[in-house]
Order: structure tokens, then C-alpha cells, then sequence
């Protein structure tokens, strides 16, 4: 009683004379926090709520961010918190349970209350739905990884794995080859490479394992091999495909459009991150897959520009109308 009492003290002072926050943010991560930042250095009065499950928590290391490199995806949200708290920015953990708008007003049920803001920006990420192999989801982040970029140095001239898990997964093992001579490709139970695909991975060296890969071989925390129809194949680390499910049920029970490609379905935004629902703002994987840590703090950057130059409209409007 006395914590839920604070927190809507704490509501109270984040809001204004009609009991309205500038804005709410849904999502705690890289993008959410950029965000946050630079609205509360605007002297926006802004709350941000988040469940505590980064996309990216299993892994010790994130790399390819400047001046972060190697740091803990941890470490990095915990000052990003620090920082934009500095500001003024409130935190509250936990999920939105639903969402409504209400003419220019939109609130925001959470568990302890509604919150009724002037903009809403949902950074709420995606989810990476695994291949049902035992062991994937246990070493996900670190023998089971994704992305070349992120992970390809700390595995160099190692031998490279790749479970297919779609057409696509061709293209990652060219892009792989990059880092090591030794990749193994598992065409698993896509269908075995053939044609123009196979002519490509056989000329550039690509070890090619036919069959359907049963599980990982692990020693201690650490994954050693492949298992495929019974037998073993050390590697060094497993590179794979998820399905990218984005965590958009806020963002649809809105009413946001979206479109469908070869990629998905994904919610709808222009370049400033607006949504077809007017006051509604969506940022990071929630609409854009191809959103790393650093692509996430610069569109968290961008689009608090844009959304604050949005309210900056409207309150201009306001004071013409109240001449």
C-alpha cells in the first residue's frame, strides 16, 4: 500500500494542472531509453515502463557500439536509467495491460492505476522465437547467436556453424565465410542446398552437413558440437535464424496499420516513428527488425526530436487559442 502510494504521488508530479504527462514510454530498452533521455533533457514530463526483459539479457557482451564495446547490454541500460532519471524521467516495472485513446488524450492502464499522457511511444522490441532443437534456447547468446556483426570476431577463423532455418540462411554463411574458411552449413530440415545456392557454397569452401540437426553436444556451459541424424560435428559457435515476432499487441489493439512482406507483418511508421493512430509513436524491433543497439540509440534520438517538436506544435496551438 505504502509503494503504490508513492507511486501515484510520484504520478502526481509528473503531471500537469489536468493531471497529464507529456509522454509514456512502453519499453525500457536501448531505443526506449534514447528516448527518454533526450525528452526529459527537453524538460518533457516523462514515464517510462518496463517489464525488465531486454531482448538481448542472455548475452555477457554486446559489441559494434561505439565507445561500448564489449560492455554488458546490462550494464549499459542500468546508466542508461541513471542518466535519464537525472533528468527527471520516471521509471515504473511493469507491463501496460491496455491502452486507449480518448481525443487527444491517451491512458495507459498498468497495475497500479491509469496514467493518462499526451503522446504514448511504444519501444516494447521483439522476441526471437528459436528452433525447437534442445539446447538452443540454453545456449542462446552464447554458443547459439545471430548476428554476424555482433558476434563474428570473437569467432574468427574458429569453425562456424549455421542451422538453417530458412532460404535465407544460405546468405548468412556467405556473409560468415567472411570471418572464417571453416563454416559448416546444416541445411537441416530446410531442404538440402541445390543449383545456384550450392554452386555458391561449395566454391567458396562451405562444408555442407545434409540432415536434421537433433540437438547440441555440451561440455560444462559450453557448446562443442552439433548433433545431426546421430552423429557429432565439433564447432566452435552456432549461427541461426529466429523468427522475429515483434511485441506489437499494444501498438494493434490501437489500431495501428500495418503492412505484410516476405519478412512479416510489422506496425506501420513514418521516418519520425509516428504510427496511423493519432498520438501513438512506436521506435526500435517493435517495427523495424534490422534495429541493433546502436540503430536503437539513434532512433530513440531521432525520434524524441521529432515527437517533442510535435508537442512544441500543440502547445503552440494552445497558447494561440487561449489568447
Amino acid at each position: 500500500m505504502v509503494e503504490h502510494a508513492q507511486e501515484r504521488a510520484d504520478a502526481a508530479a509528473h503531471a500537469d494542472a489536468d493531471g497529464l504527462t507529456d509522454v509514456v514510454i512502453v519499453g525500457g530498452g536501448p531505443a526506449g531509453l534514447s528516448a527518454a533521455l533526450s525528452l526529459g533533457r527537453a524538460r518533457r514530463r516523462v514515464t517510462v515502463i518496463d517489464s525488465g526483459e531486454p531482448r538481448n539479457r542472455t548475452a555477457a557482451h554486446m559489441h559494434g557500439v561505439l565507445g561500448h564495446d564489449g560492455l554488458s547490454p546490462l550494464v549499459l541500460l542500468e546508466r542508461g536509467r541513471a542518466e535519464a532519471a537525472g533528468y527527471g524521467v520516471r521509471f515504473l516495472h511493469g507491463e501496460v495491460e491496455a491502452a486507449r485513446v480518448d481525443g487527444e488524450v491517451i491512458e495507459v492502464d498498468t497495475a497500479n492505476g491509469t496514467i493518462r499522457t499526451r503522446r504514448l511511444l511504444v519501444a516494447t522490441g521483439l522476441e526471437d522465437v528459436l528452433p525447437d532443437i534442445p539446447g538452443f534456447r540454453d545456449q542462446w547468446g552464447r554458443g547459439v547467436v545471430v548476428c554476424p556483426y555482433c558476434d563474428g570476431w570473437e569467432h574468427r577463423n574458429d569453425v562456424i556453424g549455421v542451422v538453417a532455418t530458412s532460404p535465407r540462411s544460405v546468405e548468412q554463411a556467405q556473409l560468415l565465410r567472411q570471418w572464417s574458411d571453416r563454416v559448416v552449413y546444416f541445411e537441416n530440415v530446410v531442404g538440402a542446398a541445390s543449383g545456384a545456392d550450392l554452386e555458391r557454397l561449395v566454391s567458396r569452401g562451405i562444408r555442407i552437413e545434409s540432415g536434421e540437426v537433433t540437438g547440441l553436444r555440451i561440455e560444462g556451459e559450453r557448446m562443442t558440437g552439433v548433433e545431426v541424424d546421430g552423429r557429432v560435428i565439433d564447432v566452435g559457435v552456432v549461427f541461426t535464424g529466429p523468427t522475429l515476432r515483434p511485441r506489437d499487441a499494444l501498438l494493434r489493439s490501437l489500431g495501428a496499420s500495418s503492412t505484410v512482406s516476405d519478412l512479416g507483418d510489422w506496425v506501420d511508421v513514418d521516418a519520425d516513428g509516428r504510427t496511423s493512430v493519432p498520438g501513438v509513436w512506436a521506435v526500435g524491433n517493435v517495427v523495424n527488425l534490422r534495429a541493433n543497439v546502436s540503430v536503437s540509440l539513434g532512433l530513440g534520438s531521432l525520434v524524441a526530436g521529432a515527437l517533442n517538436a510535435d508537442l512544441v506544435a500543440d502547445d503552440v496551438a494552445a497558447t494561440l487559442l487561449a489568447a
